[in-house]
């Protein structure tokens, strides 16, 4: 992993705890905080560098220290700034196991907490420990739409290492993408006969969002194919035993992909209280390096933005997302029993993006026709 970094200027003074630099990885914005009170005596990389994780890139001495005064002092190890990828709980096999029945468990675990580094005494030097949430007014501004039009402005580091992630996903993987077309009609109703007591019950509005959500992870337990990952030498397969779904945000700074963290294991009501958590975390830049690390599968909900379907790119270290296409209201033939007639649906297009060294065209048609199937079942009991 790498990050890009921005620091103060030489010789400035720092606080304890202190906002101290801003780290750009291909998923989050966040910043680091100084890990003593002290000067900055020497600034080891440049503003907008790339460097390896871990690597120092300052050293901080004692408040009435000169620039060239100090002495660097080895620190412990710094954390990723991302986490490693979800490990199977049994090693890779060369088929997947058989189907399981979905079951509907407690929400996934809180993530573990982050202690605060204890006080230096001496010139330390200040390296990328894991890093908090950056505040949304920190973030690079990005100018109105309107504002655009003959505007010139560098690319925001966020949006170049998504760019270049996405790309080199592109480059390593072999993808493809199929769709289905679902009736969302039953699923709809549901939500909006579900929204207003929803509200009233829960303080946040709901949103069609999570179904999705919930019938991807759901289809992911009975096709494990689909939730895995191919490691880089093409050598091992990887099939996960949990579902961590990444959803796909459009904030100000560029796409963020934070993960619902065992979406097969929830309701519906406990993947739509993750997902506006998540949301919400997002657009006002208070994501985590947790918060959208370990994803297994992503869904992706580009119809909110009037998109009938996509072709998506598989993010790195997955082996397929899931696109979901706007509703549109067209006559469709309706099947009542042996009686078929015409009626007015809602009907949803479903696109599927996969790596096609994992995944064949015949398991990208098997997963997205039971995604069909739960969404037009819309059984999802446990939102009300």
């Amino acid at each position: 992993m790498t990050m890009s970094v921005a620091l103060p200027a030489l010789g400035e003074h720092v606080q304890e705890e202190e906002p101290l630099l801003e780290v750009s990885t291909d998923k989050v914005d966040t910043e680091i905080p100084a890990p003593a009170k002290g000067v900055l005596l020497t600034i080891v990389v440049g503003e907008d560098e790339t460097v390896e994780v871990g690597a120092e890139v300052a050293v901080i001495g004692l408040p009435d220290a000169e620039p060239s005064a100090a002495t660097a002092v080895t620190a412990a190890p710094a954390a990723p700034v991302t986490a490693p990828q979800p490990v199977p709980s049994s090693a890779p096999v060369a088929q997947p196991p058989a189907a399981a029945p979905v079951p509907q468990l407690a929400p996934a675990p809180a993530p573990v907490p982050q202690l605060a580094p204890a006080p230096m005494p001496a010139p330390a030097p200040a390296v990328a420990p894991t890093p908090r949430p950056i505040p949304a007014a920190a973030t690079a501004a990005v100018p109105p739409t309107a504002a655009l039009r003959g505007h010139t402005a560098a690319v925001p580091r966020l949006r170049k290492a998504v760019g270049d992630s996405l790309k080199q996903a592109l480059l390593e993987q072999a993808q493809l993408t199929s769709t289905v077309e679902a009736d969302a009609t039953g699923l709809l109703r549901l939500w909006r006969r579900t929204a207003d007591g929803y509200m009233a019950r829960e303080s946040f509005a709901l949103t069609p969002l999570p179904f999705f959500v919930l019938a991807a992870a759901q289809a992911l337990k009975a096709h494990p194919v689909i939730n895995a990952r191919i490691d880089a030498g093409g050598a091992t397969i990887t099939y996960y035993d949990i579902e961590h779904v990444g959803i796909t945000v459009d904030t100000d700074q560029g796409p963020a992909t934070p993960v619902v963290r065992g979406a097969g294991d929830l309701t519906a009501s406990g993947i739509a209280r993750a997902v506006h958590d998540l949301t919400d975390h997002a657009l006002a830049g208070r994501l985590t390096p947790e918060d959208v690390a370990g994803a297994t599968f992503t869904v992706s909900d580009t119809g909110t933005r009037g998109a009938l379907f996509d072709t998506l790119i598989v993010p790195p270290h997955q082996a397929a997302i899931l696109g979901v296409g706007a509703a549109v209201r067209r006559p469709a033939v309706v099947q009542d029993g042996d009686e078929e007639f015409i009626g007015v649906r809602e009907l949803v297009r479903l696109s599927f993006s996969y790596d096609h060294r994992l995944v064949d065209g015949a398991d990208a048609a098997r997963y997205l026709t039971t995604v069909k199937k739960i969404v037009e079942a819309a059984a999802f009991e446990n939102i009300r």
